[in-house]
């Protein structure tokens, strides 16, 4: 199951949540398949581009995503987590989901001015949770090198507010 197609066929989706009408795309299975989850890490080998230092991780499915890819490249990995779940905030963003608002938070004196951040996340929908964390990730003085995510849903143009950034999913629906 080393090959990305067949890693990403079995991703599946769930109607109705967290709320009715949207469909959720579950990744647990890919996850859950060894071989599956290494042709996901080595997809965003080939796509994050050059010198990343530093992999910023969105909870939850990008914190597992996020930390093999920096750990099987050398990098350090930051969470970037929902409100109230740090020590230690240094950022926080409010933006808007599909279905609600939220908050995304980063932790203090972690990410180093200048640093090449690449941002890890599993889907790209509407964009929102995506642009907070490079809200986030830029605030703190990093610089996003590329974003990354396992699938992107393009009928909801969420790359549209990630303007400017490099953007790179490994399949697009």
């Amino acid at each position: 199951m080393g090959d990305l197609g067949q890693a990403l066929d079995l991703a599946r989706t769930v109607p109705d949540f967290p709320e009715p009408g949207i469909l959720f795309w579950d990744l647990t299975p890919v996850l859950a398949d060894a071989p599956a989850m290494a042709a996901v890490v080595d997809g965003f080998r080939r796509v994050s581009g050059a010198g990343p230092e530093l992999v910023a991780a969105i909870e939850a499915r990008g914190f597992l995503f996020g930390a093999a890819y920096a750990a099987t490249h050398g990098l350090g990995v930051v969470p970037v987590r929902k409100a109230g779940k740090l020590p230690v905030v240094g950022h926080r963003v409010e933006y808007r989901l599909e279905y609600g608002t939220a908050t995304l938070e980063v932790p203090g004196a972690v990410i180093q001015p200048g640093q090449r951040v690449l941002v890890i996340d599993d889907v790209l929908a509407t964009g929102g949770t995506a642009a907070a964390a490079c809200a986030l990730v830029e605030h703190a003085g990093g610089i996003v090198a590329a974003v990354c995510v396992v699938l992107e849903i393009a009928a909801l143009n969420g790359r549209a507010r990630l303007r400017g950034r490099p953007v790179h999913a490994l399949r697009t629906l």
